[in-house]
């Protein structure tokens, strides 16, 4: 396919697509789909080569959170019999780490729900950042509570935090669609604050809300704008007890089509595959590996994941092997602070109001597929790990 041969030469080059290319990946047929894996692999493998990074999520504080997105389960009037506790001390989630970096993962991230920390709140992570560091040496922390507030990301990146975690999630035309008590622009400013504090910005979406395909190409063609350095895709679990409970929409396929998108998008940038991809992606998981250089190890915040052992077992399946602790992730000239990209596409940037290349013209939407097979036996509420009494899955 000439779109494919044009894409690969253009993810080698980190030159970005056009919007009509992006939309054109998800309109693909499923004849087609092992043609887009591979072309999308080629350019995965340029720039990280066959390394898998493991990453591995503690859940800070569970529940009881005052906003109302509507994919979350710990939204504000969410009935979903999830884990309900507030913050762990540093030493249980030091404990909690320490499972995940013995599985392999190199990188901890620890989330909390709530709208966003307080300054009291900002000291109890950084106690636990300094804890696990300091009991694991070379690991990577990224911290993910939500809005910021001036000064906070700072303090974080003072207190030994390596990234920041906060992704817009969906496109700013229907963000207000899920969620009402904050806006998208306050999404926008937190990646902003992050990055001004020189922390590694981490920031991605969530597909399988009921989304356009051009909902899902604006998203990803915002990230590329904003320049995270790692970009999770996550696909929704749709929970019982909130209001996308009934949004059943992604198939395997299509899941596969989104994350080879997002790829000729972002081609240096860290691509991790992360909560949904056992619900969606089920038995073809290991073709995911193909798109992105990241997953998460085991279990997710409030839902349970693959064991991490059979993670492992499928990375080396696959032909993939875990990077190392001591890798670098990113290609050099995003490791070495500057991403070069920006600079390195002719016109990008140039648009009046700050656009991106490609917008004008766009063909329209393909039509969204058919709503998959509900797989509720396959979202099951995590009852291990931070929390509990229980040995966590790792």
């Amino acid at each position: 396919m000439d779109l494919l041969n044009t894409l690969v030469d253009k993810g080698l080059r980190r030159e970005t697509p056009t919007r009509e290319e992006a939309l054109a990946v998800l309109a693909t047929s499923d004849d087609d789909l092992l043609d887009v894996v591979a072309a999308a692999g080629k350019v995965r493998r340029h720039w990280f080569g066959r390394r898998v990074k493991l990453n591995y999520l503690v859940n800070l504080k569970s529940g009881l959170c005052p906003e109302d997105c509507s994919y979350c389960s710990q939204r504000l009037g969410s009935t979903a019999g999830i884990l309900k506790y507030t913050w762990l001390k540093p030493d249980q989630a030091s404990e909690a780490a320490a499972a995940g970096l013995a599985g392999g993962a190199k990188r901890v991230c620890l989330v909390a729900s709530g709208r966003g920390p307080t300054d009291r709140d900002v000291d109890r992570v950084s106690d636990t950042i300094k804890a696990i560091k300091e009991q694991n040496e070379g690991v990577e922390v990224c911290a993910c509570l939500g809005l910021l507030s001036d000064g906070q990301a700072e303090r974080l990146r003072a207190a030994g935090a390596d990234a920041y975690n906060h992704n817009l999630n969906t496109s700013e035309a229907t963000y207000g669609d899920i969620t009402t008590t904050h806006t998208y622009a306050d999404r926008v400013d937190t990646v902003h604050k992050a990055h001004a504090a020189g922390l590694s910005a981490c920031s991605g979406l969530i597909a399988g809300m009921g989304e356009s395909d051009a909902d899902l190409v604006d998203v990803v063609f915002a990230l590329r704008e904003l320049d995270p350095d790692s970009v999770p895709v996550n696909f929704l679990i749709p929970f019982e007890g909130t209001p996308l409970a009934k949004e059943w929409n992604l198939t395997p396929q299509r899941c596969l089509r989104i994350l080879a998108m997002v790829r000729f998008v972002c081609p240096d940038v860290e691509v991790r595959i992360a909560g949904g991809r056992e619900v969606h992606l089920r038995s073809l998981q290991p073709l995911a590996l193909h798109l992105a250089n990241s997953i998460f190890l085991g279990d997710y915040l409030t839902s349970e994941g693959q064991a991490g052992k059979a993670d492992l077992e499928m990375i080396a399946d696959a032909g993939f092997e875990v990077e190392g602790a001591d890798e670098v992730t990113l290609p050099e000239h995003r490791a070495a602070g500057g991403c070069g990209a920006r600079e390195a596409e002719a016109g990008c940037g140039s648009h009046a109001g700050g656009g991106v290349c490609g917008t004008a013209g766009a063909p329209a939407t393909a039509e969204a597929p058919a709503s998959a097979e509900p797989r509720t036996d396959l979202v099951a509420v995590r009852r291990r790990g931070a929390g509990t009494d229980l040995a966590p899955n790792a």
